[in-house]
């Protein structure tokens, strides 16, 4: 495969993408690609002055960017509905669909407005309950649904006995275990979609390790000294740019080969960073039962179903 960017985007004129956290770093990035093909972009977000920044940031590079920001908080399945309302009164079909909001090791554990542990509440629950309201909409555009990923779904592990890490909280288990839920809802939802005859092609990216804010909101407040400063030494040696971790999303969302369930990321070393393409899915992720008690446990917790 030759080396894929931008470039590559096909037009993407007439089209309506949604991109969660899209305020700033991969969310920014992503938005960034698709306005620039031509697509009409919602930058869903939880910040307004951040949105208004966005938006200027995305009219600098493209002047006849078709965009706008509207307010929606993954950590609040009040705020989800209320967003997805909007969006399903405007009666707008939606071609793609980029769930990519999230926060990423808070050191103490912390919860949403519905009381789910912060992570797997904004990182997963957050968005199956959004994917889920705007399902009339996906269908009727037959939309590309991109779930965000991490390559820490290689360590995670589904707690369904404790979803919510009740007891034991440890930072990283339980981001793994939200973004190895992300990578599995991406399956499922593939899975679901062709047994429903729904049409959707639902896939998965991650960026590999990208210079983000996303450790530094994360594990790294409250952190001693030495660890603040290494972090950014880390990321600097083995990490890229937003817009390059952006890439494998922007594949996912719009390369026209893509079939349901496949799952894209970079290329180089151990996927921290390189070239975007096809990426490595642990066994676990493709666990049919597990998977299948997930989904079910989620429509339980959020209150929102597939129908």
């Amino acid at each position: 495969m030759a080396l894929w960017t931008t470039r590559d985007i096909p037009d993407q004129s007439g089209k309506l993408a949604i991109v969660t956290g899209a305020t700033g770093g991969l969310g920014l990035e992503t938005a960034h690609g698709l306005a620039g093909a031509g697509a009409e972009v919602i930058l869903a977000g939880r910040n307004p002055a951040k949105g208004s920044t966005a938006e200027v940031l995305i009219r600098e590079r493209h002047r006849d960017a078709k965009l706008r920001f509207e307010i929606v908080d993954l950590a609040s399945l009040a705020s989800v509905a209320d967003f997805a309302g909007r969006i399903l009164a405007a009666d707008r079909p939606i071609d793609i669909l980029v769930n990519n909001a999230g926060v990423m090791a808070p050191r103490e554990r912390a919860t949403t407005a519905d009381g789910f542990e912060m992570q797997f509440g904004t990182n997963y629950l957050g968005h199956f309950a959004l994917t889920a309201r705007l399902l009339p909409l996906l269908r009727t555009a037959k939309a590309r649904v991109v779930q965000l990923s991490s390559i820490a779904h290689r360590s995670g592990r589904i707690g369904l006995d404790d979803l919510n890490y009740r007891q034991g909280y440890k930072p990283f288990p339980v981001y793994s275990q939200s973004k190895l839920a992300m990578l599995m809802f991406a399956i499922e939802l593939d899975r679901q979609s062709k047994a429903n005859g729904w049409g959707l092609t639902s896939v998965a990216a991650h960026p590999g390790f990208a210079r983000t804010d996303l450790v530094a909101n994360g594990p790294a407040v409250g952190a001693n000294i030495l660890i603040r400063t290494a972090i950014p030494i880390i990321v600097r040696l083995l990490g890229h740019s937003a817009a390059a971790g952006a890439l494998p999303t922007l594949m996912a969302a719009t390369m026209p080969s893509v079939s349901g369930g496949q799952y894209f990321g970079p290329r180089g070393w151990n996927e921290f960073k390189g070239p975007p393409g096809p990426s490595k899915i642990e066994p676990r992720a493709m666990d049919l039962k597990v998977a299948a008690e997930l989904w079910a446990a989620s429509e339980q917790l959020t209150g929102v179903a597939f129908h």
